[in-house]
């Protein structure tokens, strides 16, 4: 890749020197880079789900060949660990994309630049980018060079919370916890969500997260808690 060639490119050289891969069409990778908060703009939903994909196969077939004598779980869970929001995350913060996010500002103004759930979804969304922009072997080298770190270093997975809980309750006889979205505020691009999580006769323990997921896991983190202290009292 040839420092004349990155500097014909414009806005985007200093990037494409952190990416090490210089695109043929700027417009993929001003999509990738568009946050939803730019309404009537073309963001990066689409193209993150398309990195999505990419990322699950490269990472799929490379801890195939990182972890020979692993069983099928085994690397499942060390899948599951590499192409989780956290890991997509350090990888964004570790290249910097934050800085050339294309947002409104009120986003801008709230923390949005460094907010680990839309640095996730640009990092997936660069992926897809590079992809389209080439092929499949391309995207693949580029996640080979960022994830370098943390697949040689990648453990088996814990179980998250949700099925901690589910575990906990169940050995103890009692009906599965559920779970109920109480309240959803703020933008569609940035919601954020209020989850209440019940366990019968233990009552119920509430989370927040800018995702379903991630506000049922801090509700079931919490019930967790609780629990573990007041049966453990009761041994």
């Amino acid at each position: 890749m040839g420092d004349s060639l990155i500097e014909e490119k414009g806005q985007y050289s200093e990037l494409y020197k952190i990416l090490g891969y210089v695109f043929k069409n700027d417009g993929l990778l001003r999509e990738a880079l568009t946050h939803p908060s730019l309404e009537g703009n073309r963001n990066y939903q689409r193209m993150e789900f398309i990195g999505d994909r990419v990322l699950g196969l490269a990472i799929a077939v490379w801890m195939y060949e990182l972890y020979p004598d692993a069983d099928e779980g085994g690397l499942a869970s060390r899948h599951t660990n590499l192409v989780r929001r956290d890991a997509c995350a350090k990888v964004a913060e570790k290249l910097n994309l934050g800085n050339f996010l294309h947002m409104a500002k009120s986003s801008e103004d709230t923390g949005g630049r460094k907010r680990k759930t839309i640095l996730a979804d640009t990092c997936e969304s660069i992926i897809g980018a590079i992809y389209l922009d080439s092929d499949y072997h391309t995207a693949e080298k580029f996640i080979r060079r960022n994830w370098k770190d943390l697949a040689n270093n990648v453990k088996v997975a814990e179980r998250d919370a949700k099925t901690k809980l589910q575990e906990m309750v169940q050995a103890k006889g009692k009906t599965p916890p559920v779970y109920t979205t109480i309240d959803k505020k703020g933008p569609d691009h940035e919601p954020v969500f209020t989850i209440a999580v019940k366990v019968h006769g233990e009552g119920e323990e509430v989370g927040e997260g800018y995702s379903k997921r991630g506000a049922e896991q801090r509700a079931a983190n919490l019930m967790l808690e609780r629990l573990s202290e007041a049966w453990k009292k009761n041994t």
